[in-house]
This record gives structure tokens, sequence and C-alpha cells, in this order.
């Protein structure tokens, strides 16, 4: 396969846009940096020329000379020309300081004067090469470059690996690429066996969708709908050449693929895969289409289609190196999914048609055969669309909303427009089956669709409801599509019902408004109670009772036995906004973590059968947060990091995956990618105008900065959460749980008085609402303020109380923090055992960020404790009750460290107090202090 150079990147190419290869380029970078040589491998157009030049930009300005090469396949017969490319430019520097001999040679060699090759000069130019390069690395280090090996002349590629393996020793370092086309490849042993001793080869594998979609953007293909992006990772095999290319032709192209087609394959492609489809027989060419045409053609499939010698045109296929063959037969598969995709766009519309109406009688499986008919008719036929109408309501039986929605949009196609039902209510449900799976993109253009032609009110206004579903938590973007929608609706009591039911998630969203909320779903629920609408009544009653939920408002138990209340909609019953989602949260909130683990794990269970990917990365943020309450931080991390990861992939609920991740990588993870998470999550609430993950978002951050040692970080996010929440009208503090983070945080920065007054407020909601854990919670913080103003021994009974009761209802991670809390009261001398038993309790929970703090609380020298019964100085009673304290250790000897250890506040804070403490007491230093001390036992 011949990579056409226009495929190729531009000539400069920095290090930190190598998508997708950033452990590999590390790894890379960690060779070269100490003095080792590179082998790059992998198949055609992976990228091992973009990741070899920014490597070669970054340590050839290490270098004191770079020789670089890169050979191609037309000029492979030319013998020496990759060495002329090598040392054609250096040939002055060397020729006098190498023997007579190896100098003609060479000269000979790379000049052309004479006649020069390996039978008769071998030796001589063996050695010339190797000197050469001895005598440039004598001078600084040198960086040999060499792109394409495969493509290297022989009589170059014999000499060139002759001095490398000899090289050991000497400064110069080989950074090369190779082409290699399976990970066992015999090309790559013998270009590694000619590389120096100990050269890291590193193989290039294909990009996640992810990267792919990255990498799309970076080149200025963003634009395209993420199933499209889906498809192209698809088509392409990851390969980032074959990626962009087909990326660019769908940029270019005037129309989009019809549904449930291949993606058009650029001309280009075509060529670089199909250069040895002309070897191939008319009869095997029809065989291969009939292939690329099936979902998952095997030998049977393709006899039943029609192609009698399947496997013998197939065989001659594999020869060619056009299908694969392994230990998956009997099925037919590509060796790339380009080659099948440029197979099918290289056949003509007839012929593609053929393939396809041969395939609609001989596959088993009745959506296939479906699909197949719908592809291999032309114009609208009833009959045609009411099987793809059927076979799309078997897809989404089967949990597969993705294929449903191709199938209903092939549906729609097929539909004449005078009938019943009509194409536009069969695009609607197709638009209803992407958003579904994911695809929120289709979902929305289909929408946008059917509102420019649609007259009837209830698909109008079912269209509106499908662009405001789609616009997630950026409601505020579409808010002008709310009087439209109102307007459509007209007094139809079931289309006011899904108006009012989105106008109540605007007012949480948008306005930031509890109340409101409620009040707009409960309409909505009337509304749809009139309208007979179970569903929609359904989905209101469960908005109505979450929000009770998080405002403490009593009514909450009653509106969530009502949204449990029989008939129930299978739709809603595993809905992430449904009435088993609103007792899930209730659940967590009023301290039952082994019921809303049950409950959660069945909903997602369920949601994954469907394919509904929304529920299923809210019910895997949910889960996640259970297992983070409980204490099993590793097993939290898991789920939270798969939430995030298809948020991502689906551009679905990313702001709230993100802040879960976050709060589940600084209780288990890596503290500095959970800083980074929450300010994500933060900026995207932001942005998007979402009052209400925005309160939640800066929870994880200040939760975050807490873990990271950032006290008065702390402070200032979670200050912002309680102003937000406090406008919100949210009271629960079970919400959000922050409450005890920040008054620790105020602790810590000397602010006890407003420590203290977020416990108090806090402690009155969680009374009436029964929260225990938070209750909890909050005593293991006032304990902590108590042991700031002086009262160690109230300080260290709330403290074994509050960890006892955490205990007990299963908060094993709270538990573990009010361990460590009482170790690090009770000192390092008779607190030792205690911090033992911290680090027990967090290595349980895999709390790897907590134990480090106790590691490093430990590793401090610290200050024997400070006796139960201190006499300060009577000079010292002047002093509030922290200066005080700060004072009586330094009269211990205890430094700033080990004082804001000591006492749970920050260095600045210890330096803060004493500043305080010397003005108060009219002197200058800590020496003062300490002679304070003296004068008073003196006496």
């Amino acid at each position: 396969m011949t990579v056409r150079r226009d495929f190729q990147e531009s000539a400069r190419c920095r290090s930190d846009l190598v998508i997708g290869r950033e452990e590999l380029f590390a790894g890379a970078r960690g060779q070269l940096s100490s003095g080792g040589s590179v082998l790059l491998h992998g198949p055609a157009g992976i990228g091992k020329s973009t990741v070899l030049r920014a490597l070669a930009e970054e340590y050839g300005a290490t270098a004191r000379t770079v020789l670089r090469c890169s050979a191609t396949e037309s000029e492979s017969h030319l013998p020496f020309l990759a060495l002329a490319d090598l040392l054609g430019l250096v040939l002055d520097e060397v020729s006098p300081r190498l023997p007579t001999a190896q100098r003609t040679a060479l000269e000979s060699a790379l000049t052309g004067r004479g006649e020069s090759s390996l039978q008769r000069d071998g030796l001589a130019l063996r050695l010339a090469v190797l000197s050469a390069l001895r005598a440039l690395a004598a001078d600084g280090p040198v960086l040999v470059v060499a792109d394409d090996l495969q493509w290297l002349d022989p009589a170059s590629a014999e000499l060139l690996g002759f001095a490398a393996r000899r090289l050991e020793g000497t400064p110069v370092q080989l950074l090369c690429a190779v082409r290699t086309e399976g990970q066992e490849s015999q090309e790559y042993d013998r270009q590694l066996r000619a590389c120096p001793p100990g050269t890291l080869a590193v193989r290039l594998g294909p990009l996640t969708r992810a990267q792919v979609a990255q990498l799309l953007d970076h080149r200025g293909h963003g634009g395209l709908p993420r199933s499209t992006v889906r498809e192209i990772h698809r088509t392409s095999g990851g390969n980032p050449l074959f990626a962009l290319e087909l990326g660019r032709a769908l940029a270019d192209s005037p129309t989009p693929p019809r549904p449930g087609e291949p993606l058009p394959v650029p001309t280009s492609l075509r060529a670089l895969v199909l250069s040895r489809l002309d070897m191939l027989s008319v009869e095997a060419r029809r065989t291969l289409l009939v292939a690329s045409a099936g979902a998952r053609p095997t030998p049977a499939l393709l006899h039943a289609a029609g192609r009698e010698n399947a496997e013998a045109e197939c065989a001659q296929a594999a020869e060619l190196g056009l299908l694969a063959t392994g230990p998956d037969a009997p099925a037919v598969r590509f060796a790339h999914p380009l080659i099948s995709a440029a197979l099918y766009a290289e056949a003509p519309a007839h012929e593609r048609r053929a393939a396809h109406a041969a395939l609609s009688t001989a596959a088993s499986d009745p959506i296939e055969r479906a699909r197949h008919l719908a592809l291999a008719t032309t114009g609208t036929d009833p009959e045609v669309a009411a099987r793809l109408a059927e076979a799309a309501a078997l897809a989404r039986d089967r949990g597969a909303p993705s294929v449903a929605a191709q199938l209903g949009l092939l549906a729609a196609r097929h539909t004449p427009a005078d009938g019943g039902p009509g194409p536009e209510e069969r695009r609607l449900a197709a638009a209803e089956d992407a958003i579904t799976a994911g695809e929120v993109d289709l979902a929305r253009d289909i929408a946008r669709e059917v509102l420019t032609r649609a007259s009837v009110p209830a698909h109008r206004v079912r269209a509106w409801i499908i662009v405001i579903d789609t616009a997630g938590h950026t409601m505020a973007e579409v808010d002008a599509v709310f009087p439209q929608a109102l307007a459509d609706a007209g007094d139809d009591p079931r289309l006011l019902a899904l108006v009012h039911y989105q106008l109540a998630w605007r007012a949480l969203i948008v306005e930031g408004d509890f109340t409101e909320a409620r009040q707009a779903a409960a309409h909505a629920a009337e509304l749809a109670a009139r309208g007979q609408d179970r569903r929609t009544e359904l989905l209101a009653l469960a908005f109505q009772a979450q929000t009770e939920t998080l405002m403490g408002h009593p009514e909450a138990p009653r509106t969530i036995k009502r949204a449990l209340r029989e008939p129930q909609d299978p739709r809603v019953a595993c809905h992430h906004n449904g009435a088993g989602s609103a007792r899930f949260r209730w659940l967590v909130m009023g301290d039952q973590l082994a019921e809303a683990r049950t409950t959660v794990t069945a909903l997602l269970r369920e949601v994954r059968r469907r394919g509904s990917v929304e529920s299923e990365v809210h019910f895997l943020r949910g889960l996640a947060e259970t297992e983070l309450r409980a204490g099993h931080c590793g097993r939290a991390l898991d789920l939270a990091r798969d939430s995030l990861r298809l948020a991502r992939d689906s551009g679905i609920g990313e702001t709230a995956s993100a802040m879960l991740t976050s709060l589940a990588e600084a209780s288990g993870g890596d503290v500095d990618r959970a800083l980074a998470l929450a300010r994500e999550a933060v900026q995207h609430a932001e942005e998007d105008g979402d009052q209400m993950y925005l309160s939640r978002a800066l929870g994880a951050l200040g939760y975050a900065q807490l873990v990271a040692g950032d006290p008065a970080g702390t402070v200032r996010s979670l200050r912002r959460v309680r102003s937000l929440e406090l406008g919100l009208g949210i009271t629960d503090p079970a919400r959000g749980r922050w409450q005890g983070d920040l008054a620790e945080a105020l602790v810590r920065t000397g602010e006890v008085a407003e420590a203290q007054d977020v416990i108090d407020v806090s402690r009155e909601h969680a009374l009436r609402l029964g929260r225990e854990s938070v209750l909890a919670v909050l005593d293991r913080s006032e304990a902590l303020v108590r042991a700031a103003r002086g009262d160690r021994e109230a300080a260290v009974a709330q403290l074994t109380s509050a960890q006892d009761r955490l205990g007990k209802l299963g908060y094993g991670l709270e538990e573990a923090r009010a361990a460590f809390a009482l170790a690090r009261l009770r000192g390092r001398g008779p607190g030792a055992a205690a911090f033992d038993e911290a680090a027990r309790m967090f290595r349980r929970c895999r709390a790897l960020p907590w134990l480090r703090q106790v590691e490093d609380a430990l590793a401090v020298p610290g200050p024997e404790p400070v006796p139960d019964r201190p006499e300060a100085p009577a000079a010292l009673e002047v002093l509030a009750a922290m200066e005080r304290q700060v004072a009586a250790l330094v009269m211990e000897g205890a430094t700033n460290r080990e004082i804001a250890a000591r006492l749970f506040i920050s260095v600045k804070t210890v330096e803060a107090t004493l500043t305080r403490v010397y003005r108060k007491l009219g002197i200058r230093s800590r020496v003062d202090i300490v002679r304070l001390a003296a004068a008073r036992r003196a006496r």
C-alpha cells in the first residue's frame, strides 16, 4: 500500500499536537533523553511520520549534527540514494578524516563519480560509513532521522545497519520509522536487528473514537455530527490518515450519506486501498460487493444471496490481502473496514441495489432484511415503509435505538406523503430513538427538518420538544423555542403538558428557581392527567418529587409515592428523569445506601438493555456516587471514569460527569486531575448558564482544593456554593454535602466564628430532615472548631462519637476522615496508634490522596502534644483562644508548619495569628514569647 506524498503531514509538527500518542510519545522521549535509539513501526497512515517529525524537532535541537533521509517506493531501486541524503551535506566535513581507501569508496558512492558497489567496495564502504558517523560524533551528538525504512535502497539499508550495530559507546542515536502490517511483522524484526543495541521499538496502533474526534476537530472538521464521527472511526479503523480523508470528503460533500449506507469514500482513498481490486475476477468482485453490503457476512449468507462460488472467490480475495484470514471463520472479514467501504463506494448504483435485493431475502434477521429491502428500493412504497417501521420497533425492543433511528429514517423516506402514519411522524419517532441512543445532533437535525414542513400542531410540538431536549443543560440557547411551542400547542392539554414539563426544567436550569420549577412540574402533571398522557404525567411527578427532595420540602415523600403509583409506563420506569431515579435520590440523601445501590444497579441494568445512553450516563454517576458515599473509592472512581468516557463520547451529561469524576479522583485517584475536572465542570456550567450544576461543580472544586491542601481556595469555592444554594432555595444539606468541608476549611484559615455559623445553620436543616450522616459530619467539623478554641477534651469526645456514628451508617470515607482528625488532635506521641488506624481505614477505602495526607503528617517531626492543662503566662491572658494556642505551641518549640498541622490550620494562618500576638503583647519575635514563658517559670 503506497501512501501518496500529498497525504503526508506538514514538515513541522509540535509534540503537543501528536493526538492520541501521548503515552508512547513519552516513552520515546525518555529513550532519546537517555541516549538511546527509537524505531517507530505500524501500518500505512497510522501516524509514524507525524510522531517521527515531532520527536526529531524536539531532539534535533540537542544534537550537533542531524542527518535525515526519507525514502520513497519509486526511488528505492537507486543504489546509495538514502546514503547520499544522509551524508551528502557533511561529506566535505568528514572526508579528510577518513583513510584514503574509505574516502575514495564513499565519495564514489555518494557522487556517482566512478563505479562503486557493495560487491566491489563492500568492506571499504561499510567502514567508511561507520568512520564518518564516529568522526561526526567526535565533535558532538549525532541524530540520524530515517523515515520509511521499508523503501530504503538495499545498499543504503545494508550500510546503515552495519554502522548502527557498531555504534555502541558513541553519541549517535537513530530515530527511524518503518511500515509494518502486524505486531510480529518480519519487516519489523529485520529493521530492529539493523538498529543499535537496546533500540526501543514503539508500535503505533489505531486511535480511539474520542481521539479521532479530537483529530478531526483540530484539522477543521469538528462540525460533523457525533454519529458521523463514530462511523468515520469505524470505517477508518482508527487510522488517522484514513479518518482525515473521510472527514475531508464529508466536509466537502454537499449532501450527507443516506441512512444505512456506508460513508462516501474519496477517490484518493479508493485508489489507496483498492489497488489490488483489478486483479480479482468479475465474479469475485461481485461476491465482495455483496459481502461489503452485508452487516455480518458469512459464506452461508453469500450462498443464500446467489454467490455459488463464494468460498473460492473469497480465498482469491484473501490471497490479495483484501480479506483477513484467521480463527474467526466462517465470518467473511475485510482486512480493513475501509476496503469494504471503498469497494461499496466504487460500485455503480444499480449493482449496489442488486446486492441489497439479494440480501433482503438471504438475511435471516428481520431487521437486516428490512434494511436491505429499503436500500434496494427507489421511491416511495407503503409496504416497504411498513416493514421498515416494524423493524425499527423490533430494534427498539432489542435495545438498539441507534439502529431503530436509521430504520425509522428509511421508513420515512419510503412513506408516501398521504400515507398514515405519515413521513413526518416516522421522522419524529426516529429523532426520539436518536435521543435515546445519545445521537443528539442527528435528532436535532431531524426535528429542524420536520419544522420546515410540518403543519400539524402535534408534529410541530413534538419537534420543538426534541429541539429543547437536545439542548440539554444549555437550555438558555433555545429560549426562543418556548413561545413558538406554546403557540403550536394551543389549548390541547396533552401538548401543553409537554411544553410545561420542559418549562419546569427551564426554571430549574436557567433561572435556578426551585419554587417555580416545582409549580411548573405540578401544572404539567395536571395537564397531562387531563389529556390522559400517563407518560408525561409520570415524568412531571418524578421531576416535582426530585425538586421537592432537593428543597427539603415536606411533600417530597408523598409526591414520590404518587409518581410510583400504577399504572406505570415502562419507558418512564427506568428513565433517568423517572420515578425510579427520584426514589434513588431520596434513598441516597436519606442514608439508605444499601437500598440505593440495589435500586440504581437495577435501573442501570435495564437502561443498558434498552440502549438508552443518556440514562446509562446518569445511572453510572448515581452508582459511582453511592459507592463513594460508602467509602468504596476505587470502585467509585472506575464507575465515574466510565460515565465520563460515555458522556464525552455521546456529548450528553459532560458537566455532571466531570463533576462527579472530580469528587472520585479527589477521594481515590489523582488530585490534580480532580482539580482540572472540577474547573472544567465549573466553566461549562457557567457557559451554559446552568445554575443547578454550577453549585455542584463548585462543591466538587472546593472538596478537591481541601484534599490538595488549599483551604483558602476551598473557602472561596464553597462560599459561592452557600450563596448559590441560598438563592436557589435549596435547604437540604444532603444534596451537596459541602457544609462540613467549608467549616473545616474555615477553621484552617482561622475563621472559626464563620465555621460555627455554617455548622449551626446546616444542623438546623439536617435535624428537621433527619439527615443523620450530615449531622455526624457536622459534629466532626464542630470538634475542629472546639479544638481551635482550646477545648481539646470536648473535641476528642465529639470526634470519637462522630466516627462511631459514621461507621454505623456505612460512610467509610467520612469515618476514616474522622479517625484522621482524631489522630492529628491527639498528636504523634500518644496518637501514633490513631494514625495507624486512620491509615488502615483510608487503605481499606482505597482513598489514596487521604492516605498520602496521613503519611505526610507522620513524616513531619511533630512537637509533643499540648498538655491538657497548659499553664500560660499571665501576659497571654489578653490573647484570644486561637492566639493562646499558637503561642503555647511556640513555647513548646514547634515550627509554624508543625503548629499548622497540629491545629488544622494553614501556615499562612499561623503567620497571621503570630503577627497579632506580637502586636498585643508588644513584642517582636518568637524568641520574646519563649522569654515570657521562661520568666513565668522562674517565678
